[in-house]
């Protein structure tokens, strides 16, 4: 009886053992995930209610890309969720994620589903900028700054904020997008004189509005969602779409390739993308224009037909040579330069 019953126990154990791995890649699915954290708890929170077991990591979009690139050999997520395109187009050309069409790709806004083709599945879109605090310029007595040139005026010494481009998607679009207004060389000295004007560089896109409308500085480099939703907040802060040119933005979603749970990525990106699930966004952070056409777009929302959008070439900056050699220039020729 000692023995047989010892067997069981055996049999119990290893019934257990083997039906673990199952078990968790029919029901997890494991998020990198770059907005607003907000949106990621929010994603969390109602994905979960499929029967979905869902957790994420939040990361930038460049720390995003390097966490991908650190664990191509064994990656640990399913789906990389948002942040910029440069570095969504980047992961797909590296091998890291794995494009395919989403059941809805039809029904996504065409400039967007065009415009990332191949590389990644558009998200939500939004204009680049900047964010001013009227208040603090009124106090020191300065104009609002209406163009990409004005901020490296010496005079907004010390009050401008921007992320680092080495962790920002938002950092490395104010980047390029200088540069297609006015070329690599003159965009370059264009963004070491907006350097010596800088009071903090941050790691997350987001934290420069906040800064902004906090008053720690008076103009915060962002993307209009962020600064719309300080705005929603009570902060003393609005959007200015530079009159000499402004980029913008596809936020992406992949599949992160060699994934643990890819038939759970899949059901996430299609959830992800119905009109229901896209308000999602926006009431948590993100006031941006989703990518499905039947979804609402909030009335908050900077439209681009009110602001001058460039053509902004998504392939040739989301290459990875040229990506990482601009981020690579800007760390060895603008970012050691004295304030």
């Amino acid at each position: 009886m000692k023995r047989r019953g010892w067997l069981v126990l055996l049999a119990i154990a290893l019934a257990v053992l083997f039906a673990l791995p199952a078990f968790a890649g029919e029901n997890k699915v494991t998020i990198l995930c770059s907005p607003d954290p907000a949106w990621c708890e929010a994603v969390k929170r109602e994905f979960s209610k499929t029967g979905i077991q869902t957790e994420f990591v939040r990361l930038s979009s460049g720390a995003a890309l390097a966490r991908l690139r650190a664990e191509k050999a064994n990656p640990a997520f399913d789906v990389w969720f948002g942040g910029s395109g440069d570095s969504q187009w980047v992961a797909e050309a590296e091998g890291l994620a794995e494009f395919f069409r989403p059941k809805a790709w039809g029904d996504l806004r065409p400039q967007l589903s065009k415009a990332v083709d191949g590389h990644y599945i558009p998200l939500y879109t939004g204009l680049h900028g900047f964010g001013v605090n009227e208040k603090i310029l009124k106090e020191k007595n300065l104009p609002v700054p209406e163009t990409w040139k004005e901020l490296g005026d010496p005079r907004y010494k010390g009050l401008i904020a921007m992320p680092n481009p080495n962790t920002s998607g938002t950092g490395y679009v104010m980047m390029t997008t200088i540069i297609q207004i006015y070329g690599e060389d003159p965009g370059f000295e264009l963004i070491k004189a907006i350097h010596r004007n800088i009071g903090q560089y941050t790691r997350s896109g987001g934290d420069p509005s906040l800064l902004a409308g906090r008053g720690e500085v008076a103009i915060g480099v962002s993307f209009a969602n962020d600064v719309v939703e300080r705005a929603r907040k009570g902060f003393p802060i609005r959007f200015v779409g530079p009159r000499d040119g402004t980029g913008y933005e596809i936020g992406g979603l992949n599949l992160v390739k060699g994934g643990p749970n890819r038939a759970n990525g899949l059901k996430l990106i299609d959830w992800a993308l119905e009109p229901e699930n896209q308000k999602l966004g926006p009431q948590n952070g993100e006031v941006s224009i989703p990518s499905h056409s039947k979804s609402v777009i909030d009335p908050d929302v900077p439209r681009f037909e009110d602001a001058k959008v460039i053509a902004y070439d998504f392939g040739k900056y989301g290459t990875p040579a040229v990506r990482d050699g601009l981020i690579r220039k800007w760390t060895e020729q603008v970012f050691p330069l004295p304030k």
